[in-house]
């Protein structure tokens, strides 16, 4: 079975959170407001002060489900992840690429343009959809320098020169 994005929001401040059998029980005074089934879940973010139990952190490792702990403002405080696991061979040749100069330039490059790209796109949306409320020659100014540098971006030889950019 594959999980899509199942993600558990825990947007109160005073809800626990722990692990009763197979499922994620969410409490509010030592009553139970929610439940749901740990399998089903693919991350949990609790913006609460009250916590989780250390169970519940432990199954969410064991299971791959991903566990951040933040302040009820956002603030990021932890997070509980699963041992790191991954194609070995994929991060040798990524490595390999990225003490390469030629192909980690390649890879910036198309990198830049596309920020440039969409950067000049966003500029042309802007202009087009309120062109009555902003200063639209500046924009058309800023549009325009950043489609001067693309052929630069997508022809640059080395690292140095798209930093230029």
């Amino acid at each position: 079975m594959k999980r899509f994005l199942n993600t558990f929001y825990v947007l109160s401040e005073d809800i626990y959170l722990s692990l009763e059998g197979e499922n994620v029980v969410a409490m509010r005074d030592k009553q139970e407001v929610a439940r749901y089934p740990l399998h089903t879940l693919q991350g949990i973010v609790s913006f609460s002060y009250a916590g989780a139990s250390p169970a519940l952190m432990g199954a969410c490792a064991k299971r791959g489900v991903g566990f951040a702990l933040c302040t009820p403002n956002g603030r990021f405080l932890a997070r509980v992840s699963s041992e790191i696991s991954g194609n070995v061979l994929l991060r040798r040749t990524q490595y390999r690429t990225a003490d390469d100069m030629h192909a980690s330039c390649k890879i910036a490059r198309t990198m830049i343009f596309a920020k440039l790209y969409n950067s000049r796109w966003s500029i042309e949306r802007t202009r087009r959809d309120h062109g009555m409320r902003v200063d639209d020659t500046k924009l058309a100014e800023a549009s325009q320098s950043i489609k001067a540098l693309l052929p630069q971006a997508i022809s640059a030889e080395n690292m140095e020169s798209l930093r230029g950019i």
